[in-house]
């Protein structure tokens, strides 16, 4: 049965957290009391930027918290029907590529630096970024996921 609405909006959430948790050794939210049903609320609300594209041929954004929305300036809507690609530039997106082919193959790198773009075409770079593969309990991949706190305009 394919959940939908919140129902699925909280397991991808739980996947993004629990991906995070299992390849780091750290947490995302740092909340020993969240509880069930309240996943997508808090990721989508915390204060650092969390997004996360499917495994398309293209991918797609398929997450984006408010702090996402707001440093590429889109809505929800806009933002979760974005390939991925195009939040780089097009002379960066070679060297996206071959960045999340070796996070594909190692799990998650936690210290990248590069260039992005927003929505309306400002420039800027994203610094000490975890990057991760989104992997279930029973190994299946569903993407990759990206967090920072850290971006300066250029």
């Amino acid at each position: 049965m394919k959940l939908t609405g919140i129902r699925a909006k909280n397991e991808h959430a739980r996947l993004i957290l629990n991906s995070y948790q299992r390849l780091t050794g750290k947490k995302l939210v740092e909340d020993e009391e969240l509880m069930p049903g309240e996943e997508f609320k808090r990721l989508y609300h915390l204060p650092i930027i969390v997004l996360s594209h499917g495994r398309e041929p293209d991918p797609v954004l398929n997450f984006g918290n408010l702090m996402a929305q707001k440093l590429w300036e889109m809505d929800w809507n806009t933002f979760t029907e974005t390939p991925s690609r195009l939040t780089a530039e097009p002379m960066e997106r070679d060297e996206r590529d071959r960045f999340l082919k070796t996070v594909g193959e190692h799990g998650f790198i936690d210290d990248y630096t590069g260039i992005r773009i927003s929505s309306t075409g400002r420039r800027f770079y994203i610094v000490n970024t975890t990057v991760w593969n989104l992997i279930d309990e029973s190994g299946h991949n569903h993407g990759q996921a990206a967090t920072f706190r850290e971006y300066r305009f250029i």
